[in-house]
């Protein structure tokens, strides 16, 4: 059992709140997921300039100013870096093949937690809430927020066996259930050169959809092919910069709930991780339908 949350704003006035009504959608669901959580945002300044490549490292210990001029003379041009609790984020207005190439290269043990323009992704082990409080979740601003409590079932407790997964740029996805053809879809997906991070089955959920999406298939197409390839229970939020997508397996088992106002678009695991946002009393809620792709685009 874990909790999945996402928050999609179309209204610009609530884009400042957009760390504070996250992280009471987080906390809500610490009790379906306490092991350990994780978050990624999209559109907060303070962690990720706009328009700026963002690179989010864990399992690293650097001095953050060395770490910058390290990165910075290798991409030949300024780069930031910060340490959000265990997460050290580098930035730069540079190509984001060119960023992430030099982070790997530089810091070849890292665990790179997620990258892209705008997007920034905090992982760790430990409770949501005291998670959420210790990346000052509440003070984030942006446009988009996806985020998961764990209660592991199948792989270690590690930031690499958290969620949100994000292997692609700009890209996550976070799961709640499980998928039981998870390791012949991993040898299939080695064979094709992708690389994994951890033996956690949600990883083989984002690599296959990052893979479809690199071939130039649309979200909802990618997650089409989710639903005809993977066996299991699965509820899935799979989001981009511009745009936001959830879909269940077809017997939908796993439980969830949508809301839709003028305002937002929000996502939730159980209703509870809702009732605090802006008009809600006044929104569209549904349960989503088995094997339906739910999307939307900023």
């Amino acid at each position: 059992m874990c909790g999945i949350v996402g928050l999609h704003l179309r209204n610009p006035d609530l884009y400042p709140r957009l760390g504070e009504l996250l992280s009471g959608m987080l906390g809500e669901m610490q009790d379906r997921g306490a092991d350990s959580a994780g978050i990624a945002v999209y559109g907060n300044p303070t962690w990720a300039p706009a328009g700026h490549t963002c690179v989010s490292l864990l399992e690293l210990d650097v001095d953050p100013a060395a770490a910058a001029t390290a990165l910075g003379a290798v991409v030949g041009a300024p780069v930031a870096a910060q340490y959000v609790d265990n997460t050290l984020v580098v930035s730069a207005d540079v190509a984001t093949d060119d960023l992430l190439a030099a982070a790997r290269t530089t810091y070849p043990t890292a665990l790179v937690a997620g990258f892209g323009n705008d997007l920034t992704v905090l992982k760790g082990v430990g409770a949501p809430r005291d998670l959420a409080a210790s990346w000052d979740l509440a003070s984030a601003s942006g446009w988009q927020g996806v985020g998961h409590t764990r209660m592991a079932t199948e792989s270690a407790v590690t930031p690499a066996g958290a969620h949100p997964y994000a292997v692609g740029p700009e890209q996550c996805l976070v799961h709640n259930g499980s998928f039981s053809n998870h390791a012949t879809i991993r040898r299939e997906l080695r064979a094709q050169g992708v690389e994994f991070d951890s033996e956690n089955d949600t990883e083989v959920g984002a690599r296959f959809v990052a893979h479809q999406l690199a071939q130039g298939r649309d979200v909802e197409t990618a997650l089409k092919e989710v639903c005809a390839t993977f066996d299991g229970f699965y509820t899935l939020v799979v989001s981009n910069r511009d745009s936001f997508a959830v879909v269940r397996d077809a017997i939908a088992c796993k439980p969830a709930v949508i809301a839709e106002t003028a305002d937002w678009v929000a996502m939730a695991s159980e209703y509870r991780a809702l009732a605090h946002l802006p008009g809600v009393e006044n929104a569209r809620i549904w349960e989503p339908e088995p094997e339906v792709v739910y999307a939307w685009t900023r």
